[in-house]
């Protein structure tokens, strides 16, 4: 056995993947160079076109992991639940394809798998984001927790959870419920952000969030999911006021009803 290899015991590492295996070869290979294992891998793919599935099948020749398929593209949310459901592990470290562990993932994700051990009302730990959670608590290792109450004003308090890196507890869907599929990615992500406060969600939040992976595309694997960003959106004072009192009281809504 490799003397410097880090395993993860009870932790499986859930992948999405959709026309994008070279991206997702280089996220294998960036793990194997980190010397970081898992009892287990899952590609859950979406359907991609035959060249991606054949390039996906002589990965496994160089990498152990588990290919689900579908015949048809069914979305992101599908292929989350697919996914989830083949994981038998109790832990899950959820990447989609186009993110590179970074050097620090080793000692940042033993410290959370230890606290996900220790602490049995966690949910959730995440590792990356676009932007801090306006709503932190600093807890160890260079963890927050993430805190939430109705009357928080950053409507972004609605993100608890996100669909970027992160571990979580493999019961996720009997807790939370399945990814709504037929919508939009983003709407899928919002809805699980509504059934995860509705459902008392617990979790922490990696305090400095780019230092355990980097998101990156390239030009001949471009980004397959569009997200609006809402910090290039309309600056004028009005507009930016209304859309922040009126997600205000959608979120609420939401969560009340």
């Amino acid at each position: 056995m490799n003397p410097h290899l880090t395993h993860f015991p009870a932790v499986t590492l859930l992948i999405t993947h959709y026309n994008r295996s070279g991206s997702l070869e280089r996220l294998l290979r960036s793990f194997k160079e980190l010397n970081c294992s898992f009892d287990d891998i899952v590609v859950s793919d979406d359907g991609s076109k035959p060249d991606h599935l054949n390039a996906i099948r002589e990965l496994k020749k160089q990498y152990t992991f588990r290919l689900i398929t579908t015949p048809k593209n069914k979305g992101l949310a599908n292929n989350l639940n697919k996914g989830q459901e083949a994981v038998k592990t109790p832990y899950t470290l959820y990447v989609q394809e186009d993110f590179i562990p970074k050097p620090a993932f080793t000692a940042h994700f033993n410290d959370a798998l230890a606290m996900m051990q220790e602490e049995k009302d966690l949910d959730i730990i995440r590792f990356y984001a676009y932007y801090p959670y306006p709503y932190l608590e600093p807890y160890k290792s260079g963890f927050s927790r993430m805190l939430y109450k109705p009357w928080y004003t950053n409507y972004t308090k609605i993100y608890y959870y996100s669909d970027h890196p992160h571990l979580r507890r493999s019961n996720f869907l009997d807790k939370f419920g399945r990814y709504v599929e037929g919508i939009k990615s983003d709407k899928t992500e919002y809805r699980m952000c509504i059934s995860f406060i509705k459902n008392n969600g617990k979790g922490l939040f990696l305090t400095d969030f780019n230092a355990m992976f980097e998101q990156k595309n390239s030009e001949d694997e471009p980004s397959t999911v569009t997200r609006s960003n809402w910090r290039h959106e309309n600056t004028n004072f009005f507009v930016v006021w209304g859309r922040a009192l009126y997600r205000q009281i959608k979120y609420n809504f939401d969560l009340i009803f």
